[in-house]
């Protein structure tokens, strides 16, 4: 039976439909306004309506008067300049005075001053009162500023100097963060109130480091990146010390011993059994049944690994694969800790998984084998996709092997150039 009849008969229904409905005026993408508006007679009866409430009188004042320009700016391109007075202009977009010169003078050049007061010149203020509107679009700036200050949430910060990098920093251990808190408890006084300790206490933690080396790279480091953004922890989950365990199992000491992780650490890796079930392997003495899974690890920092066990119960299978997982953590780039760089693709068997990089806050929208993986390496907005084949082990091994194949700005060649370390 072919589709193809009904399809074309159902887009000619479509087209026929669209030439019998009467034609609507759409409101264009723009910032400007649109032609299909009310008539300008109706809208220059507004504007005059809200111009007579910048004229001085004994009700409004202001605050009044500036909002009432700005609602009658918004569609001043129809409207007349014989519907303004310039003393009324000249209230709410005044000019420099001699004292806002000098203070600029201080900041500016000479060669910017001339270029600020030529501008002064060639602006005029009427213009910007019948001409000028405030963006109406969907991706206009929610805020009203003057772009004379940088805001660090929303502008680009002030990148600090070369000289507070030191490349010896490290973070402080939990010795020597006792010591710090020991050596605060005993300067304070013993006649001290419990209202000056709780301040005390609160400068203490905002002064205190948490770093060992050059004090200006923790407070002011030298970095093209953003801040990072704060991370919430989730409530359920529980840091386990393994210390006894590894008393127990010889097996994970001489994990520790090849990795060159503490069994605190271990502890606070978020580990994650993703496939489990039975496998039989055929001999000439019968079928062998045994227990194979599939094991996740991570410490959310930028490392992960995967391993896989097989054993005849599903709990030594379990520690096996766990125990590889460890040894197989390997370091995956993160931009801004949070996503990776661009579009990564890779392919393990039939299994193709496509990995590409989101906003802040976009969150983790993929399979849930993705989902788990991005969660254990550290990754909180992503979205990805799983083409052909979506056999769980084939798109376990893709999703490790894609975000190993990041490529890094300074990695990437521009054509008839060298590498961007160079420049």
């Amino acid at each position: 039976m072919s589709v193809s009849r009904p399809a074309q008969c159902l887009f000619c229904r479509t087209r026929t439909l669209a030439r019998v409905l009467p034609h609507r005026a759409r409101r264009p993408y723009s910032d400007s306004s649109s032609k299909n508006g009310p008539p300008p007679s109706s809208s220059g009866r507004l504007a005059r309506s809200l111009v007579e409430k910048l004229k001085p009188g004994p009700s409004g004042n202001d605050d009044q008067k500036r909002r009432a320009l700005e609602i009658a700016t918004r569609d001043l391109p129809r409207y007349n300049k014989q519907d303004y007075s310039a003393e009324d202009v000249a209230k709410v977009l005044p000019r420099f005075t001699a004292e806002q010169m000098a203070e600029l003078a201080k900041k500016y050049t000479p060669e910017q001053m001339k270029a600020i007061e030529a501008g002064e010149e060639a602006v005029d203020p009427m213009d910007l009162a019948t001409q000028g509107m405030l963006r109406k679009d969907g991706l206009r700036p929610w805020y009203i500023d003057d772009f004379a200050t940088i805001q660090p949430v929303i502008d680009k910060p002030i990148r600090n100097p070369d000289s507070n990098y030191d490349p010896r920093l490290r973070p402080k251990t939990e010795d020597e963060l006792a010591e710090d808190y020991a050596r605060f408890y005993d300067s304070l006084p013993e006649d001290i109130t419990e209202e000056n300790a709780r301040l005390a206490y609160r400068k203490f933690e905002d002064e205190m480091r948490l770093t060992v080396g050059l004090e200006a790279a923790e407070r002011a480091p030298a970095s093209y990146l953003a801040a990072e953004l704060p991370r919430i922890e989730e409530p359920g989950i529980r840091f386990v010390n393994n210390e006894e365990e590894s008393e127990k199992d010889p097996l994970m000491d001489r994990v520790y011993k090849q990795t060159g992780f503490t069994p605190e650490e271990v502890g606070r890796f978020r580990i994650k059994t993703l496939v489990q079930h039975r496998v039989v392997n055929q001999t000439r003495m019968g079928k062998i049944q045994s227990e194979y899974s599939l094991v996740v690890a991570g410490n959310g920092r930028g490392l992960v690994g995967i391993g896989e066990g097989k054993a005849l119960e599903m709990d030594a299978s379990r520690e096996q694969a766990r125990r590889a997982a460890i040894r197989n953590m390997q370091p995956v780039v993160r931009y801004e800790k949070r996503t990776i760089y661009g579009e990564v693709q890779a392919k393990v068997g039939a299994a193709v998984v496509t990995m590409s990089s989101r906003r802040p806050g976009f969150g983790l929208r993929c399979q849930q084998y993705i989902f788990e993986i991005s969660r254990c390496v550290g990754i909180s907005d992503l979205a990805a996709r799983v083409t052909r084949s979506r056999n769980p082990m084939n798109v376990i091994k893709a999703t490790v092997a894609a975000l190993q194949k990041q490529r890094l700005p300074d990695t990437v060649l521009i054509p008839g150039s060298s590498p961007v370390t160079d420049h």
